[in-house]
């Protein structure tokens, strides 16, 4: 495990959620304080503020894809580069992980209540898919800004 795998499952064991803990450890390379990358990924967690939606560790590994490789001129050309990326991203993500839905990663029933933030207890991780899905976006994170400064 990279260390910056290591930093992103930190925050997620001190209570941060899924996204919070990918884009933090990333705060730096992103021209953000600590404060407003944990700000920023805030309503990412739990699926898109806890309706289950697609994983908060992938969307910040898009986030920071986006700061990478983000559409800046306006054009067809760059939407397509970062759509590209993403969709990359989210086939290698679904392969690794067996689905891209925080519902799907968690099981949960379609008609079950949205999550309410619970205590962090050693029951609260045991078989959760989170930690592995939070180390490999932020190892895939670094990746992506490796990839920068080489070039």
């Amino acid at each position: 495990m990279n260390t910056r795998s290591e930093q992103a499952l930190s925050y997620f064991y001190r209570g941060y959620s899924c996204a919070q803990s990918v884009l933090a450890p990333f705060a730096a390379e992103l021209h953000l304080s600590e404060a407003e990358a944990l700000r920023l990924a805030s309503a990412f967690g739990a699926g898109l503020g806890r309706m289950r939606g697609t994983c908060g560790a992938f969307s910040a590994l898009c986030m920071i894809a986006g700061w990478r490789h983000g559409n800046t001129e306006g054009t067809a050309e760059g939407k397509e580069r970062i759509y590209t990326l993403t969709r990359s991203l989210a086939e290698r993500f679904r392969a690794e992980m067996g689905a891209l839905e925080c519902r799907e990663l968690l099981h949960l029933a379609p008609e079950q209540e949205p999550a309410r933030p619970e205590e962090r207890t050693a029951a609260y991780y045991e078989g959760r898919p989170c930690m592995k899905c939070i180390s490999t976006a932020a190892a895939w994170a670094e990746d992506l800004l490796t990839a920068q400064k080489n070039g």
